[in-house]
This record gives structure tokens, C-alpha cells and sequence, in this order.
């Protein structure tokens, strides 16, 4: 069994190690001062302790003084804005840490964060030592950034932002999530990780993360979002997530559409990749659920089966989420496949133990608050048949907030028939659209809203208004759903989520 002990590790010049099938090496960057306490003792690649001059608001603050995608629209898709060779750069200047680890790399429109989670939870329980990369984060910077189920310290943010800021300025036009990739990337190097799961921002093909050569790909369901940017069609964004698929490197499907699947295929058949699919290479049976998870039955129809197959229990609401959890489960048979060491009881404890909050998450039982991420019409949909599945004849106060470039009269078609009362209001993200906006757009789909100028008072509101029996339900976003959150907290006296506050 894998050591399962780990924090970020010395690693000397030169040094090479053996996981699965694949040889990894790296080089310490001569230009570099890290020093992290390791299970083998002190990173200094110049032997010099680093004197830290930021505080940890003024290294994130730092991050977001970059090209900032996430606050602020993209207006090209294209490989100048996204241009992986400046990526290489900027992570050779910082010894080329992408390849001292092997990595799993998850695309998809929906469900990739949730299939990451998973993913990482079962191969910890396994014994491995995890990184998890992903992105946006819910309260903290540090969420994105995870070795061993524990976020990266503030410390370790100051330390590498310090660090790795002078080459990140030595490359004209870093944006910042190719910096902040660099830096993940960076950490878990120098944590001496067994393997990577790795969630692609945006896209995939063109994305920060697609330096990367995994031990395998996964695609999550695809649905149109980002369509300015993607494409107008779902073979055109199926193009673009496919552009994760390596050659010879093996690949997961969730379920998708005939158009969908089409693209991956003829891509994976292209490059000369296998690709495995959930609904025809595996497929799994719901059983009995509760609001406390589900449990499921999943399988290996292809070929002898798999040793992975068997009923499972996770703590995720929503039928989707068996996609995900399968498509997580047919990842790492595909992992022991190429020398892992995954036990079975190993994925039932990870899937059992995964803790992804904001999907389909209740806050509430008296009364009923349940919060969710959703943000294009496609997860809209999902969530409205996942709600009245587990809680038939329920109607929902909506609290609605969306980001201005987002489908919101798509995502409000799904949603209001199932409100019996209607409050619009924003996070306090950039991008968020304007309360008396998303009003009209409600009006134009033929619904009514109250207008609210910030969570705080949409959930107070929303409590007042409700009738015994009703739910309430925040969703539109992930950054709304981060406020509300805090805001329950702050409203039920509980302990706030950690935050950059």
C-alpha cells in the first residue's frame, strides 16, 4: 500500500520515481528559494530560508491584478488569449513541475468538480497521496489548491506567489488562472504527490491544464454553456472538452448525447485513445436513497468486468451524481489497469467519505434551505427533476442570481415552475447580473420577482414569505451559492465556512 503520509517533500536535482507505468522527473529551478518542511526533509534549492514580504490578501490581490478571466468577460477564445506555449514557459521557468506526477484530467460542462472530489477521495483512501486542483472555489482561494484532503496554507500561498511572481512577470500576458495553475502545479511537486486530479477551468483544449499528460482523461456530461466562447452547438464545445483526449492516452465518457458522443469518439479514435463509456462500457443502477445520500449498484459490462464492481453508497443528492460517481469508478479501473494499487474497499470508503459542498446540498431540514450550483439551463433542469424526485409536490421560494453571461431566461424556464415565489438578487462577484435585470428577464418569461439588493436580505425575506411546507432554494450560481452559505451561518449562529476574510 502507498505511503499515505504527506506534505510538500525535498526534492533533489535530477530525481526520477516510478508510479503506475510512467516515469516522472524534475528539475529544481536554480532560480527558486522555497523551503517547505517534507517528509524527507527541507526544500532550499539554494539553501536560503524565504523571508515572506506579502500578507496572504496582498498574494491572492497580487493573483487577481493579472488577466483576470473570472471577473471579467472573455471577449476571444482563441490561442493568443489562451496560449498553452506561454503556459510552457511559464511553468519551464519554474522547473517543468507538471511532469513530476501523474495526474487524472477532468473536462466537462457539468459534474466535473463533483467527478474530481470523488476521484481523489477514493485514490486517498487508497493510500495515495492526492493533489486536487480546482476552480472557482466556494469561500477560499485555498480550496483550489489541496494535497491529502487539505487545503494549501496561507503561508504556502504568500511563500510560492513570492516565489514564482518574478517569472510570472517575465511572461507578457500571464492571466491569472495559468498563474495560479503554475502554482498548484508548483506545490504539488514539491509535495511529492503519488498523483494529481485535475479539473480543466474553461474549455479544455485551449486551457491552462492541458500541458498535462494524464494516465487518463474523463469527460463529464457536456450541455451548452460558454456558448460565445465554445461554440453554439454541443458538437462544437464537444470539440473543444475532446481537446484534453491524448494520444494513447485512455478516456472516460459520462453519458452524453448522440452529438456529443459522435465528437469524442472520433477524436479518441483519431489519436488512437480508448475510450471508455458510461451507458455502454459501464453502467449503474440507482437503489435506495435518502436525504442523507443514495446508494447505487455499478458495473463493468465491457469484456470480464472489473474488480471495481459492486453497490456503493454516496453522500451527493441527485440521480446525476451516479453519473459522475460511475464515470470517477470507471477512471480508476482504468488507473488499475495501468499499475495503481486501488482496492475496491478503498472506493466504496472514498465515495463514502467524499464531502463536495454546494451540489444539492440541504443547509435545513425545518426549515427546508437547499442551495445548489447550477448555472446554465441543462444543471437548471437537472436540479428542478432532482428536487421534486426527493421532494415530491415541494414548493420552492427561489432565490435567483446569475451571472450576466449566462442563458438566465433558459435557466429561469427550468426553475420557476416549480416557485411559488420569485426573489432576484446578486452575489457579490463582478460578473453577477443586476437584480432589477434579472427581473425583467423573469417578466419575460412570464413570472414575477421581487427585487432584493443582497443575499442577507433575500434569506431573511425568503424565510418570511415562505408557507409550512414550501423550500427555499438558492441556486444560479456558484458564487451566489458561496454567499448564501456564509450568510446561513452567520443567520444560524454556526461556524463560518473558512474565507479569505
Amino acid at each position: 500500500m502507498p505511503d499515505s503520509q504527506c506534505t510538500p517533500s525535498k526534492l533533489e536535482s535530477g530525481q526520477k520515481y516510478t508510479t503506475g507505468l510512467s516515469i516522472y522527473q524534475y528539475t529544481n529551478p536554480p532560480n527558486l528559494r522555497l523551503a517547505f518542511p517534507g517528509k524527507t526533509g527541507t526544500i532550499r534549492a539554494d539553501r536560503q530560508q524565504v523571508e515572506l514580504v506579502m500578507n496572504y490578501q496582498q498574494a491572492i490581490a497580487y493573483l487577481h491584478s493579472l488577466t483576470d478571466y473570472e471577473k471579467t468577460r472573455i471577449e476571444r477564445y482563441t490561442s493568443e488569449t489562451f496560449d498553452l506555449s506561454r503556459v510552457e514557459r511559464l511553468l519551464a521557468a519554474v522547473g517543468n513541475p507538471h511532469t513530476r506526477f501523474p495526474a487524472l484530467h477532468i473536462a466537462g460542462t457539468k459534474g466535473k468538480g463533483s467527478t474530481a472530489a470523488l476521484s481523489e477521495s477514493s485514490l486517498r483512501a487508497a493510500g495515495y497521496c492526492t493533489g486536487l486542483y480546482t476552480s472557482p472555489h466556494l469561500h477560499t482561494f485555498r480550496e483550489r489548491i489541496q494535497v491529502a484532503g487539505r487545503k494549501i496554507a496561507r503561508e504556502e500561498v504568500i511563500t510560492l506567489v513570492e516565489e514564482v511572481r518574478p517569472l510570472i512577470e517575465r511572461t507578457p500576458g500571464a492571466t491569472t488562472f495559468e498563474a495560479i495553475t503554475a502554482i498548484g502545479f508548483l506545490y504539488f511537486a514539491y509535495s511529492d504527490v503519488d498523483i494529481a486530479v485535475v479539473e480543466v477551468g474553461l474549455g479544455g483544449r485551449l486551457d491552462a491544464t492541458n500541458v498535462l499528460t494524464p494516465e487518463v482523461s474523463v469527460i463529464t456530461s457536456l450541455s451548452l454553456d460558454h456558448t460565445y466562447l465554445l461554440g453554439n452547438t454541443l458538437a462544437e464545445i464537444a470539440y473543444e472538452k475532446a481537446g484534453i483526449i491524448k494520444p494513447g492516452i485512455p478516456a472516460v465518457s459520462a453519458p452524453q448525447r448522440a452529438e456529443a458522443i459522435k465528437v469524442l469518439e472520433a477524436v479518441s479514435r483519431e489519436r488512437g485513445a480508448s475510450l471508455v463509456e458510461v451507458g455502454r462500457d459501464w453502467d449503474y443502477d440507482p437503489g435506495p436513497a435518502d436525504l442523507d445520500g443514495q446508494y447505487f449498484t455499478a458495473c463493468r459490462i465491457a469484456d470480464e468486468g472489473s474488480g471495481l464492481d459492486g453497490e456503493y453508497w454516496i453522500p451527493l443528492l441527485g440521480r446525476h451524481q451516479l453519473e459522475n460517481a460511475t464515470s470517477a469508478i470507471a477512471a480508476l479501473d482504468i488507473l488499475r489497469r495501468r499499475g495503481f494499487r486501488i482496492p475496491a474497499e478503498a472506493v466504496h470508503e472514498g465515495l463514502r467519505n467524499v464531502h463536495w459542498p454546494g451540489r444539492l446540498e440541504i443547509l435545513s431540514r425545518e426549515p427546508l434551505v437547499v442551495v445548489d450550483c447550477a448555472h446554465n439551463p441543462y444543471s437548471a433542469q437537472v436540479l428542478r427533476k432532482a428536487l421534486e424526485e426527493w421532494f415530491p409536490d415541494r414548493r420552492w421560494v427561489l432565490i435567483f442570481g446569475a451571472s450576466a453571461d449566462k442563458d438566465i431566461a433558459g435557466m429561469l424556464r427550468a426553475l420557476l415552475p416549480i416557485s411559488e415565489y420569485t426573489i432576484v438578487t446578486r452575489s457579490d462577484h463582478p460578473r453577477a447580473a443586476a437584480p432589477i435585470e434579472l427581473a425583467d428577464v423573469v417578466a419575460s418569461v412570464g413570472g414575477g420577482a421581487e427585487v432584493s439588493v443582497n443575499v442577507r436580505k433575500s434569506i431573511r425575506r425568503g424565510l418570511a414569505v415562505m408557507d409550512p411546507g414550501s423550500g427555499l432554494l438558492v441556486t444560479g450560481s456558484i458564487f451566489l451559492v458561496a454567499d448564501a452559505r456564509e450568510e446561513w451561518a452567520r443567520y444560524t449562529g454556526a461556524p463560518l465556512p473558512d474565507n479569505d476574510g
